[in-house]
């Protein structure tokens, strides 16, 4: 039925429903000549009268009579389909959303979220995964709606929008022996180090500076996680370079002090990303510009607005 037009099937259905096609006109709202001329295009169409007049007004013939069930539900199936709305209402969804995050992000960011959520969407479900190499996979194919963070492999063929400037500082442990007000370079290069490993791209900027500088750096523990790190660093005498909005969030509740990094470190961007199959999804637009709002940087006049984005 590639070759036939919508409103010739109405006009079907109406004359089938009504048996008339004075009454199948006034039904669609069209003049009589109209359906007629309808009718006579079905007719040669399906190579069938379809319906003939009787004593009892225009009954199908068996073959216009077989055709009135698939053409209703064709119908029906269009309407259906017409009915939907691309919308999305946070108060009544009932909805998982899946959010990418390093370990930090869930540390920081993620209560921040959480709390929103729940108080204007209190049926969503948010389930949480961390950066994997499968990353752009599942945000291609809905594994995930987004992905926050450093994250330069999705820097191009994604939507980004970018939320904050992050850099760096290093901590101790309150107790340790010899940096108490200060952290000088002599002492960055004498003490020793715990490393991070795998918790997403930023430690290799912290590493390719190192290296670029020629700074001397006596790795003691590597470790997988930030946050692991940071809390080894509370009971020994290590230093660690962290995030410095994890460095913030580790000060105010635990025993730790931080000092900048005693040499230039450069920026990062912290992102969400998502997939141009979800862009105009009107939950996943819910969804970013709920993060935005609540993780933009907005005391920073260089960043762009919470609803700016770009496609690499």
């Amino acid at each position: 039925m590639k070759d036939i037009d919508i409103r010739l099937l109405e006009v079907f259905n109406a004359i089938h429903r009504t048996r008339s096609v004075t009454a199948a006109a006034e039904a669609l709202g069209l003049g009589q000549p109209a359906v007629s001329v309808a009718l006579a295009k079905l007719r040669r169409r399906f190579n069938d009268p379809l319906f003939v007049r009787t004593s009892s007004g225009m009954e199908p013939t068996p073959y216009g009579a077989s055709l009135s069930q698939p053409v209703e539900t064709v119908l029906d199936a269009l309407a259906e389909v017409l009915s939907l709305r691309n919308e999305f209402d946070p108060a009544t969804a009932e909805r998982t959303f899946r959010v990418c995050m390093t370990d930090i992000s869930q540390l920081v960011l993620l209560p921040l979220l959480w709390e929103k959520i729940r108080v204007v969407a209190p049926r969503i479900r948010v389930e949480v995964f961390p950066l994997t190499p499968d990353l752009p996979r599942m945000l291609e194919r809905g594994g995930a709606d987004l992905a926050l963070g450093f994250i330069p492999q999705l820097d191009a063929g994604f939507y980004q929008q970018l939320l904050f400037m992050q850099s760096f500082v290093c901590i101790v442990g309150r107790a340790h022996p010899r940096i108490t007000d200060s952290l000088s370079l002599a002492q960055f290069e004498h003490e020793g180090h715990a490393v991070i490993t795998s918790s997403g791209a930023a430690p290799s900027l912290i590493d390719k500076a190192v290296l670029r500088q020629g700074i001397r750096r006596r790795v003691a523990l590597d470790i997988p996680s930030f946050i692991g790190a940071a809390f080894v660093a509370e009971h020994t005498d290590l230093v660690v370079t962290i995030p410095t909005r994890l460095g913030t969030f580790l000060a105010d509740h635990g025993r730790f002090r931080t000092f900048p990094v005693p040499f230039p470190l450069p920026p990062y961007g912290v992102k969400q990303h998502w997939h141009e199959r979800f862009h105009h999804d009107k939950a996943n637009i819910w969804l970013r510009r709920l993060v935005a709002e609540l993780l933009a940087d907005s005391t920073d006049s260089a960043l762009p607005g919470p609803f700016a984005y770009s496609r690499t």
